[in-house]
């Protein structure tokens, strides 16, 4: 991808937008984020964000619009204060992200996971941004950390990485983006469709370029009506997905209620 897709666009950073709040989350006091919604859900969110960062203000607004429907979103700072600063005449691309690689990005999001799941969440989404952490959601969508992923004008994903997701993905593209083209996004729709039983869905926004869902000018009519539609398709994936969840959930608990009624049954037979 070109320096100017990746970077270009940065937002005017602001620590105090948002109706949220900035809490230290995953253990070790040392990774912060962005936390908004209500504390008991049992629903969460865990945002990915681009090069920018956790403070970018439409990543917040994003995050408290996902909120508003009901889930508990977590937008972690996994630059650690360290996002990119285009205004730095220092900066050092190579360098900055041999600093901020998957690895430590999927080391963070697991022990954010962890934290949300000993609070009581009993289902958790992740959506991803892009950034050089992008292929974090790819990598939790290939285990069991999560139940559902959206992934929106992703970068370069390889056909072994999609062949080893196995969470319900969504993956929302851009028509200008040299990174992730619409033929490649298609083309991981298909493998991901020919997995038996797998929920997919894939889809390509005309007339936006990589990064728009959260690096939209306000100026820009079409360009916010689009990442409008893709917030609500983003939305919309994981109230589905969650929904089936809602419906399984109790039903598993019905199944246990009624081994244990049986495995009583059958000991308290043996005692008489």
């Amino acid at each position: 991808m070109s320096i100017s897709r990746c970077y270009e666009n940065p937002p005017s950073f602001s620590p105090g937008s948002g109706s949220g709040t900035v809490q230290e989350v995953g253990g070790g006091g040392r990774l912060k984020a962005y936390v908004t919604g209500p504390l008991d859900s049992k629903l969460a969110i865990l945002f990915v964000s681009d090069v920018f960062g956790y403070e970018a203000p439409n990543l917040r607004k994003l995050a408290d619009k996902v909120a508003a429907a009901g889930f508990l979103v977590v937008a972690p700072d996994f630059f650690y204060g360290d996002p990119v600063d285009l205004s730095n005449p220092n900066f050092d691309r190579q360098v900055w992200i041999a600093a901020h690689g998957t690895d430590k990005g999927c080391e963070d999001a697991k022990a954010v996971i962890a934290a949300l799941r000993s609070k009581g969440v009993s289902a958790i989404g992740a959506a991803g941004f892009a950034g050089e952490v992008r292929k974090v959601v790819v990598n939790l969508a290939s285990s069991d950390h999560i139940q559902a992923a959206v992934v929106l004008h992703p970068g370069r994903i390889t056909d072994d990485e999609i062949n080893e997701v196995k969470t319900p993905i969504a993956i929302l593209g851009a028509e200008i983006d040299d990174a992730s083209p619409p033929e490649q996004l298609e083309h991981l729709g298909e493998i991901l469709s020919a997995k038996s039983g797998m929920d997919c869905f894939v889809k390509i926004f005309p007339g936006v370029a990589h990064g728009w869902t959260v690096r939209y000018s306000v100026e820009d009519e079409w360009g916010v009506k689009s990442a409008e539609e893709a917030h609500g398709d983003m939305l919309n994936w994981f109230r589905l997905i969650c929904s089936h969840l809602k419906a399984f959930f109790p039903c598993l608990r019905l199944v246990f209620f009624f081994f244990f009624l049986v495995v009583g049954v059958w000991f308290y037979s043996l005692i008489i």
